[in-house]
């Protein structure tokens, strides 16, 4: 394999005309040069110089390395410049993971955050419902929004912190007896139906079952909604109650009425993963400070 950076000593010679002088441009000495030279032409498999007088000429393969040396330092130039941008934030690919809910009311607003501060960097966003921390793992993704049960995740190469803990609400019909308190005993909805909204097995689930159990009952589910919009719109329709995430009520159908649930007010804890190689460039700080800041920890 060719060697650039004697490459670049057969283009000064080139340049210069002689050994000599290319030695004393690049401070080296002129046995160096004729070193790196006769080194570069073993692996060339051909002559580069001719001797013409005092000084020297290239051959058409030292022509054709002495041209391509010069590109190769243009793109080299170019190469460290685009990595300096990326260090320093200005330019580069962040690739963002994130639920579904979480699109609703968390991740948009810490975009519109880092789009102005990084205006340059180009955003791959993607909703992912299960195994984000493999792709973040995998180097498939640089950060990644996600819900965690009781044990948190550990996987190598992935930094995982804590974001915030979420607390689920009840939905109620608008007319529902209880609509009128300003906070729900969830031991009083024992007799209700419930529509779920969207729920997978996992920690979703998981924090749901532990908050039944604490309340002393198994729910009756009516119906399973595919979203939280969908079971909002099944309570309004007096199918049942429910228990959704904060960040899936920004949007609250007009029919039903959202109040906090307690003894036990159900949580959902909410951290995001991210990439060891990436965690501490400029561009994925100002993402994870957008995050925490639309949170509001």
């Amino acid at each position: 394999m060719l060697d650039v950076r004697r490459m670049q000593v057969l283009r000064a010679v080139v340049t210069s005309g002689s050994l000599s002088a290319a030695a004393t441009n690049l401070g080296y000495t002129p046995s160096a040069i004729s070193q790196q030279i006769s080194a570069l032409e073993r692996e060339a498999g051909t002559s580069l110089l001719e001797k013409v007088g005092r000084g020297v000429h290239p051959t058409p393969a030292g022509n054709l390395l002495a041209d391509r040396a010069a590109a190769l330092s243009d793109l080299l130039g170019t190469a460290e410049a685009e990595l300096a941008d990326i260090r320093s934030g200005r330019t580069g690919l962040l690739r963002l993971r994130f639920f579904q809910s979480a699109s609703v009311a968390l991740v948009p607003p810490a975009v519109a955050k880092f789009r102005a501060a990084h205006p340059e960097v180009r955003l791959d966003l993607r909703m992912v419902e299960r195994k984000v921390l493999d792709e973040v793992a995998g180097g498939e993704a640089d950060i990644a929004v996600l819900v965690v049960g009781r044990e948190v995740p550990v996987m190598h190469g992935v930094r995982v912190i804590h974001l915030v803990d979420e607390p689920y609400r009840v939905v109620l019909p608008r007319e529902h007896p209880l609509a009128a308190e300003e906070a729900v005993d969830l031991t009083h909805l024992s007799g209700e139906s419930w529509v779920h909204g969207g729920l997978l097995p996992g920690p979703c689930s998981e924090s749901l079952e532990e908050a039944f159990a604490a309340a002393g009952f198994t729910p009756h589910v009516a119906f399973d909604a595919d979203s939280p919009a969908a079971a909002q719109g099944f309570v309004a329709a007096g199918i049942g109650v429910a228990l959704l995430p904060r960040l899936g009520l920004d949007l609250v159908h007009p029919d039903v009425v959202v109040r906090p649930v307690r003894r036990p007010e159900p949580v959902r804890r909410l951290y995001v993963g991210v990439r060891e190689a990436v965690a501490d460039q400029p561009a994925s700080r100002t993402m994870l400070d957008a995050l925490f800041e639309s949170a509001g920890t």
